[in-house]
């Protein structure tokens, strides 16, 4: 059975295809068996998945209001899939705050550039402070 971690992973790479125009519910599927999430975690995955998509503009809002020199565009696709999932569980779940953030930091340090824990860190404490 798969962990939360690897569940907010899975959530991080099919963003990621999604936003390459590689998401399909055949891919995603796929996907879901290829890493063995099944049952409650499956449902815990795709309704993450389902409503960070439903709440996209809203995320993307939040997030550009957080961001000081650039926009969300010029983010690179993973960390923009990491800060989507992070802003989207700050926002909409009862998840404690710290363990989003310090996923979504882990996600960062495996998945995407050397400088995006940091920046990750400072966008979602942000919107974690504003969301108060």
């Amino acid at each position: 059975m798969a962990t939360r971690h690897q569940v907010r992973q899975s959530i991080v790479s099919l963003l990621y295809a999604a936003q390459l125009n590689q998401e399909n519910q055949e891919f995603i599927d796929e996907f879901l068996n290829e890493k063995k999430i099944r049952n409650d975690q499956r449902k815990f995955t795709l309704n993450l998945y389902q409503g960070i998509n439903e709440k996209l503009e809203i995320l993307d809002e939040k997030i550009n209001a957080c961001l000081k020199e650039y926009k969300l565009d010029g983010v690179a696709n993973i960390e923009k899939a990491i800060l989507r999932l992070g802003a989207y569980e700050i926002l909409f779940t009862q998840t404690q705050k710290a363990i989003i953030i310090n996923e979504a930091i882990e996600l960062a340090k495996e998945m995407a550039g050397d400088n995006a824990p940091k920046f990750i860190n400072g966008v979602l404490d942000k919107i974690n402070k504003d969301a108060k």
